[in-house]
Protein backbone atom coordinates (compact mmCIF):
# COMPACT_ATOMS: atom_id res chain seq x y z
CA UNK A 1 0.00 0.00 0.00
CA UNK A 2 1.49 3.01 -0.91
CA UNK A 3 2.12 6.14 1.08
CA UNK A 4 -0.58 7.97 0.41
CA UNK A 5 -3.12 5.79 0.34
CA UNK A 6 -2.21 4.88 4.46
CA UNK A 7 -2.49 8.71 4.94
CA UNK A 8 -5.87 8.54 3.53
CA UNK A 9 -6.97 5.85 5.26
CA UNK A 10 -5.39 7.59 8.74
CA UNK A 11 -7.17 11.06 8.64
CA UNK A 12 -10.00 10.55 6.39
CA UNK A 13 -11.73 7.08 7.90
CA UNK A 14 -12.70 6.02 10.52
CA UNK A 15 -11.92 2.23 11.90
CA UNK A 16 -14.89 0.12 11.55
CA UNK A 17 -13.66 -3.51 12.59
CA UNK A 18 -11.44 -6.86 11.80
CA UNK A 19 -11.36 -10.02 10.26
CA UNK A 20 -10.58 -13.67 11.79
CA UNK A 21 -7.70 -13.54 8.99
CA UNK A 22 -6.37 -9.56 10.28
CA UNK A 23 -8.12 -7.67 7.90
CA UNK A 24 -9.26 -4.64 8.78
CA UNK A 25 -12.11 -2.20 7.91
CA UNK A 26 -12.84 1.36 7.53
CA UNK A 27 -15.65 3.69 6.13
CA UNK A 28 -15.14 7.43 5.02
CA UNK A 29 -15.85 9.85 7.69
CA UNK A 30 -17.27 12.68 5.94
CA UNK A 31 -19.64 10.90 2.83
CA UNK A 32 -19.74 13.00 -1.00
CA UNK A 33 -22.29 14.69 -1.11
CA UNK A 34 -25.51 12.38 -2.34
CA UNK A 35 -23.36 9.27 -2.31
CA UNK A 36 -22.77 6.97 0.57
CA UNK A 37 -19.70 6.63 2.28
CA UNK A 38 -16.52 4.72 0.86
CA UNK A 39 -15.87 1.43 2.58
CA UNK A 40 -12.53 0.45 2.47
CA UNK A 41 -10.40 -2.69 3.58
CA UNK A 42 -6.53 -2.80 4.47
CA UNK A 43 -5.75 -6.31 4.08
CA UNK A 44 -3.09 -8.32 6.32
CA UNK A 45 -0.74 -9.68 4.41
CA UNK A 46 -1.26 -10.24 0.39
CA UNK A 47 -3.68 -8.30 -1.39
CA UNK A 48 -6.33 -10.82 -1.97
CA UNK A 49 -10.23 -10.18 -2.65
CA UNK A 50 -10.90 -13.48 -1.76
CA UNK A 51 -9.41 -13.25 1.95
CA UNK A 52 -12.86 -11.32 2.51
CA UNK A 53 -14.77 -13.10 4.35
CA UNK A 54 -19.02 -13.12 3.27
CA UNK A 55 -19.87 -11.22 6.86
CA UNK A 56 -17.75 -8.39 5.54
CA UNK A 57 -18.16 -8.66 1.76
CA UNK A 58 -22.04 -7.74 2.07
CA UNK A 59 -20.99 -4.31 4.33
CA UNK A 60 -17.85 -3.23 1.95
CA UNK A 61 -20.59 -3.63 -1.37
CA UNK A 62 -23.43 -1.39 0.82
CA UNK A 63 -25.36 -4.42 1.21
CA UNK A 64 -25.14 -4.46 4.70
CA UNK A 65 -26.01 -1.05 6.11
CA UNK A 66 -24.29 -1.96 9.73
CA UNK A 67 -20.89 -4.30 10.33
CA UNK A 68 -21.03 -7.94 11.15
CA UNK A 69 -21.23 -8.68 14.96
CA UNK A 70 -17.30 -8.86 16.79
CA UNK A 71 -17.78 -13.01 16.43
CA UNK A 72 -19.79 -13.36 13.42
CA UNK A 73 -23.04 -13.98 11.98
CA UNK A 74 -24.77 -17.22 13.56
CA UNK A 75 -23.59 -20.36 11.09
CA UNK A 76 -25.65 -23.24 9.89
CA UNK A 77 -24.14 -26.90 11.38
CA UNK A 78 -23.24 -27.63 7.42
CA UNK A 79 -21.99 -24.37 6.45
CA UNK A 80 -17.81 -24.60 6.53
CA UNK A 81 -15.13 -21.37 7.53
CA UNK A 82 -14.55 -19.06 4.38
CA UNK A 83 -11.09 -20.23 2.93
CA UNK A 84 -9.46 -17.70 0.26
CA UNK A 85 -8.72 -19.02 -3.07
CA UNK A 86 -5.34 -20.85 -3.18
CA UNK A 87 -5.21 -21.31 -6.93
CA UNK A 88 -1.24 -20.75 -7.83
CA UNK A 89 -0.51 -21.43 -4.32
CA UNK A 90 1.49 -24.70 -2.95
CA UNK A 91 -2.10 -25.29 -1.28
CA UNK A 92 -3.60 -25.75 -4.26
CA UNK A 93 -5.67 -28.93 -5.03
CA UNK A 94 -3.51 -31.14 -7.30
CA UNK A 95 -4.96 -34.66 -8.17
CA UNK A 96 -3.61 -37.72 -8.28
CA UNK A 97 -0.54 -37.75 -10.84
CA UNK A 98 -0.57 -34.43 -11.14
CA UNK A 99 3.34 -33.30 -12.54
CA UNK A 100 3.86 -31.21 -9.43
CA UNK A 101 2.65 -33.62 -6.90
CA UNK A 102 5.10 -36.25 -8.24
CA UNK A 103 3.07 -38.95 -9.65
CA UNK A 104 2.00 -40.73 -12.65
CA UNK A 105 -1.29 -40.61 -14.26
CA UNK A 106 -2.64 -44.21 -14.68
Amino acid sequence: MDFVTRLHIRFKTRKVGSDVFGNTYHEEKKARPGKPPRRYVRYNGIVEASKVPADWHGWLHHTESSPPPEGGYARHAWQQDHQPNTTGTSYAHRPAGHVLKGGKRA
